[in-house]
């Protein structure tokens, strides 16, 4: 006879310890070794809680998910109660405001993800000897926490391939969107890499390089204990500089940066741009077990092509000098396919409790995918890479 499984929901990530979490956030981490990604793992949610960046008066209400049999914690999901759509970076407005207009209340919506952090990764947390059973509950769990409580509808944003597949089996309707991503083929050098590029590219890259660190001072590439306490000043800088341009107010709180120099420091590589004893510019990146993914870019002087070398060409060096496989660099961006970053598939999960809107969604869902799935097709050819063997290099 199988046990049951009991779902409830938690406040706070520490009403669980971290070995508890991350047994199903990162098992692959038991090890010693480094999570797949670190998004998901207890010290990054926690630092989001602890620095007041979710939380009251954000719009993101923790409502963590815990799946147990017994005394035995099988899974976890980072839920949230949403107030809004910003942080998102999978958008929903259209569908938010054709509800409102029918006279329905679209928020508060679940939300299944990791705040304002646009990167592929399990968001329905298992423990290995649960993965199936505990996946199904969870979704099962989201989904009738939302028909309970009448809330529009569960949306997992950023979610693996096989989830959206498991996904699909419980009613939940899958969306593609699309990033760019950097590939290491193997590459033993950085040239190495511009030799499987078309001449043209090939050359404009190596302008801009020469154009980024020509800007009168030198470039650092920090991580673990090279960071220090100061940095995260600096940064905190470049980081509302460019929050205030795009979003209005800055996502992360400056606690939060405090919090990470304690915590998460060994999930991080800080690239800064110092000029005359001033940082003038940096690129904020995480680490996870085979990827390094980009999050973050300020600057508060503007130096030619300095950007582009900070968040692109250095961790294109950092992954192949540690052998990474691939480079996420963030959400948007068309002007990184011309840097060697291509466009690659992203998955989310979505869920509505209207039959209604349910069914409009679906069909907009359809033509969106075989839309996203042209788009990348062309843009792939449109790619930097040489398109025959026999193209001359310089």
């Amino acid at each position: 006879m199988e046990e049951t499984i009991e779902i409830r929901m938690l406040s706070s990530v520490a009403e669980l310890s971290e070995a508890e979490w991350d047994a199903c956030a990162c098992p692959e981490a038991q090890d010693g070794g480094r999570p797949l990604d670190p998004f998901t793992t207890w010290r990054f949610l926690n630092a989001l809680e602890q620095s007041g960046s979710v939380g009251p008066g954000t719009g993101w209400e923790p409502h963590y998910l815990a799946a147990t049999v017994g005394d035995i914690l099988i899974g976890v999901a980072p839920l949230y109660a949403k107030a809004h759509s910003q942080g998102e970076y999978i958008f929903d407005h259209n569908w938010a405001h054709a509800y409102e207009r029918a006279g329905g209340h679209y928020y508060p919506k679940l939300q299944i993800a990791v705040p304002f952090t646009p990167a592929t990764g399990r968001r329905f947390l298992t423990h290995p000897d649960f993965t199936d059973s505990a996946r199904s509950a969870l979704m099962q769990g989201a989904m009738q926490i939302a028909e309970q409580n009448k809330l529009s509808g569960v949306h997992a944003t950023f979610c693996t391939e096989d989830e959206v597949a498991a996904g699909k089996l419980l009613g939940l309707m899958g969306r593609k969107s699309q990033q760019y991503h950097w590939f290491n083929e193997s590459y033993d050098s950085f040239d190495g890499f511009l030799q499987v590029l078309s001449s043209r590219k090939r050359k404009n890259i190596r302008k801009e390089r020469e154009k980024a660190n020509a800007f009168g001072g030198e470039i650092h590439v920090l991580t673990g204990d090279q960071i220090e306490a100061e940095h995260w000043d600096s940064f905190w800088q470049f980081y509302q500089d460019t929050g205030a341009r795009k979003w209005g107010t800055p996502y992360l709180t400056r606690a939060f940066f405090d919090i990470a120099h304690e915590t998460l420091r060994d999930d991080i590589v800080l690239m800064l741009a110092e000029r005359d004893g001033h940082y003038v510019a940096g690129a904020l990146n995480f680490l996870g077990r085979d990827v390094i993914y980009g999050r973050y870019w300020g600057c508060i002087e503007d130096h030619p092509c300095l950007h582009f070398e900070l968040c692109y060409y250095r961790a294109i060096d950092w992954a192949i000098e540690h052998g990474l496989s691939r480079v996420e660099a963030g959400a948007q961006g068309d002007h990184k396919l011309a840097r060697g970053y291509m466009p690659t598939v992203t998955h989310s999960l979505h869920w509505l409790t209207d039959p209604g809107l349910r069914k409009a969604v679906a069909q907009f869902l359809a033509a969106e995918a075989a839309a996203v799935d042209e788009e990348i097709e062309i843009l792939t050819d449109y790619g930097p890479f040489r398109k025959t063997q026999v193209e001359e290099q310089e």
